[in-house]
């Protein structure tokens, strides 16, 4: 078996431990994909592509991740260390999806795939670099739909400043402009006294009327 390929997916935040992506192929006949370059305590090495280890609630037998607290789907509270541990006492979450099976085929790859990542740290320095690694597209920004387009593209509706709004209120109209917040009265004024009950019936509508109907309307 012979490696024929390997193509590096750098990534761009040097403070992270997950240096780069990789695929492999092997026997131009077999492709393996999203192998992880991590930086380790002893320098980068290569993790096999993997899954997350999930068990079932014992309530509703909903899966759950080994790490979850409450279940997703009853939210009854779990046990989030009840994972088993690994001959050094680490709690195994993650299991590889394709893997090698002996020492001599895990060193091969962790070999061409370091000496893949170094050439390709070289080769993105260079002008007109293009990283080979195929992501499907997961790294592009999608497309606006032509109607938020639009919507975007509409110029903002401006306001007059000498709009004025009309309301009405026990019996008088008063003038309320918006760039001088001036209050005119149109009709002679009349006390309360002055009214009879159904006027004062009718000029409560109006006063409700006029504070509108949106949040914390009819609040006093």
């Amino acid at each position: 078996m012979e490696i024929s390929e390997v193509r590096i997916k750098l990534m761009n935040d040097p403070h992270e431990r997950l240096l780069a992506f990789c695929s492999i192929t092997f026997d131009v006949s077999f492709v393996i994909r999203d192998l992880k370059i991590i930086q380790g305590a002893k320098g980068a090495f290569v993790a096999m592509p993997s899954r997350k280890l999930m068990d079932r609630c014992p309530k509703c037998h909903m899966k759950n991740h080994l790490r979850s607290m409450y279940c997703n789907q009853c939210g009854v509270r779990l046990d989030e260390n009840r994972a088993a541990k690994d001959d050094s006492g680490r709690a195994r979450l993650y299991a590889d999806i394709a893997h090698p099976i002996n020492s001599e085929c895990r060193e091969l790859i962790q070999q061409e795939v370091i000496k893949a990542y170094q050439e390709e740290k070289i080769s993105a320095q260079k002008d007109g670099y293009i990283c080979r690694y195929d992501d499907f597209g997961e790294e592009d920004f999608a497309r606006l739909s032509p109607n938020a387009e639009e919507f975007d593209s509409a110029p903002p509706v401006e306001t007059q400043a000498t709009e004025s709004t009309q309301i009405r209120k026990n019996n008088q109209t008063f003038r309320i402009d918006s760039g001088t917040q001036s209050q005119e009265s149109i009709q002679p004024h009349h006390s309360a006294a002055d009214q009879s009950e159904s006027e004062k019936i009718s000029a409560n509508e109006n006063e409700t009327r006029s504070r509108g109907d949106g949040f914390g309307s009819g609040i006093v």
